[in-house]
């Protein structure tokens, strides 16, 4: 739908046509009265590249589809500083993820709803919110659904290799299952994920193309929000009780709009209803800081005035870290050797373009495995994506020798990070600084996966093609190694979570800890008629890949509103 300067009137603005954006536009424009702005500061996303799915070799670290932050130095990674990648675009990073399906286990979302008060995040109900977005390849059974939008399959390539690691696993313990997503992740399976028919199936092709000529609904691409537009609360808000709720009790300010840049002109739209950040969690924090919610300290020494201080905004980055090794192997097909000769590399574009198979429908891990790092956890606190290919990292050209990638990851990291805004200027990238491995727990639980991964290195299964460890590398053996080993080799596996996160509020607006942002249904504590709606409001990190989690707050959440409004 095209739109004027003059009729910049909506009832709900959503900015960011990620994950969570897609998927409350396909809702809240559901109403043909209800009339929706989405605003996404990327472009479209029809580039060819990001449908095949292989192509997140060349949509990550690509201006065109990344916004390819850089983190501030980290004394944990021996003052690197690493690529941050974040969707930009339409679907936002489910156009350029790993498209794992991953929901976490059960005693994360028993956690969110300790954290948050509401049982609305507890894992059974949470589990049929699930079920009902999916739909499963192989119909409705006891833990998924099929009359969803979005689609989940099985991988559509198979490796010896990957099938060899998967029997090693299981000889030291990790049992082969079924699938994970059934709330206890404990074994070995190969990745289920968002692809239809060998394409990648992002949350835009599921929720916002089906309904992008609603009428009702209004999509502007290369849209960077400026800044949110902020009053003292008005009569009209404190008459409708669903804007005096909880986190919105007793707040004295509320949003009304925004301001953004389209075309290089800059433009304002006005919020009638409700304004919902879905830009991520660097983005919303971001948004927020810039129109003067945040941290007064943090705020006045950038020079931005105090709107509402909410000191939790932009803290408590969470992240899993992955620790990549790396194995030279013999006697097997990677992609490393196939990509290597252009006669299988013409193999693999006509397999793919004909039948929709082969290794240009793999994901970056096909395989999975979790595990406890040691007998004293509850559940699985460590995950491997096992990835039949080897590279320095994303971006960079494939390894020359023949070799696979078993990375392991901390699910449940103690360290924690932030991102803050280091100007007004809302185009200035803000600071992220991820702190890894700065707790004594987290380093333990890297050793621990170390040792683990070279136990199923060596075991059995994997003998015949001769393993050889090019990373960390044989010799490194002490803990004090191990531990220089995980800082020197440690990189993100682009999680970020919990940068606005909910918490406990009571029906007065209070918080039981000052730095919660949000309360259960993601209102803004203090901000009337404000929400963010995205992986930044996580309580805390799942245990495993993110993206899922995203669609499960976005319907949730949303589901809370359209009842309010029933």
């Amino acid at each position: 739908m095209s739109v004027s300067v003059s009729s910049l009137e909506f009832d709900t603005i959503i900015v960011g046509a990620g994950s969570a954006g897609c998927l409350l536009a396909n809702r809240l424009s559901a109403d043909p009265k209800h009339r929706v702005l989405l605003l996404e500061a990327g472009g479209e996303d029809d580039w060819f590249w990001i449908k095949v799915p292989v192509g997140y070799l060349f949509t990550i670290n690509n201006q065109r589809t990344d916004w390819c932050f850089k983190t501030e130095t980290d004394p944990g990674l021996n003052q690197r500083s690493i690529h941050y990648a974040r969707g930009k675009g339409i679907g936002g990073s489910s156009s350029i993820n790993a498209m794992i399906y991953m929901r976490g286990q059960a005693s994360d979302y028993e956690r969110w709803a300790e954290l948050t008060g509401d049982p609305i995040w507890q894992w059974d109900q949470t589990l049929e919110t699930y079920k009902s977005l999916e739909d499963y390849y192989a119909g409705p059974n006891a833990w998924h659904g099929d009359s969803g939008e979005m689609r989940v399959e099985r991988p559509r390539v198979q490796w010896d290799i990957l099938d060899a690691w998967r029997e090693a696993a299981n000889q030291q313990g990790i049992p082969k299952i079924e699938e994970f997503n059934r709330g206890d992740n404990e074994g070995c399976a190969y990745f289920q994920m968002t692809q239809k028919r060998g394409e990648r199936w992002s949350m835009a092709d599921a929720y916002l193309h089906p309904i992008r000529q609603r009428p009702n609904l209004t999509i502007l691409t290369k849209a960077q929000v400026l800044q949110l537009k902020l009053r003292p609360i008005s009569d009209a808000s404190l008459n409708q009780h669903r804007f005096t709720q909880s986190a919105w009790h007793g707040a004295q300010t509320e949003v009304y709009g925004l301001d953004f840049l389209h075309d290089g002109v800059r433009k304002t739209a006005l919020a009638q209803d409700q304004v919902i950040l879905s830009a991520g969690s660097i983005g919303s924090p971001h948004l927020m800081q810039i129109s003067g919610i945040g941290s007064r300290a943090h705020l006045e020494s950038i020079g931005i005035k105090t709107q509402v201080e909410l000191p939790g905004v932009g803290e408590n980055l969470q992240d899993h870290l992955q620790i990549r090794t790396v194995y030279q192997v013999d006697n097997c097909k990677t992609v490393n050797t196939l990509y290597k000769n252009w006669l299988t590399r013409i193999g693999m574009g006509l397999e793919y373009v004909f039948k929709r198979t082969g290794p240009l429908t793999m994901p970056p891990s096909t395989l999975g495995a979790f595990t406890k790092s040691d007998p004293s956890q509850t559940s699985a606190n460590i995950e491997w994506h096992v990835q039949p290919l080897s590279l320095p990292k994303f971006g960079e050209p494939l390894h020359p020798f023949n070799a696979i990638t078993p990375s392991v990851c901390n699910l449940r990291p103690s360290s924690r990070g932030w991102v803050r805004a280091v100007s007004p200027d809302a185009l200035q990238d803000p600071q992220i600084q991820c702190n890894y491995l700065s707790t004594a727990d987290d380093m333990a639980v890297a050793v621990a996966s170390l040792r683990l991964t070279r136990t199923i290195m060596a075991s059995p299964a994997l003998q015949p093609f001769a393993p050889k460890e090019v990373l960390p590398g044989a010799d490194i053996q002490s803990d004090a190694d191990l531990e220089e080993a995980a800082r020197n080799l440690g990189t993100t596996i682009f999680h970020p979570v919990s940068t606005c996160a909910m918490g406990k509020v009571d029906q007065h607006g209070k918080a039981e800890n000052p730095h919660t942002v949000l309360d259960s249904e993601c209102r803004v504590r203090g901000v009337a008629r404000l929400r963010v709606i995205d992986a930044s409001a996580m309580p805390c990190i799942t245990s495993g890949n993110t993206n899922a989690p995203v669609m499960l707050i976005a319907e949730t959440v949303v589901r809370k509103m359209l009842a309010e409004c029933a």
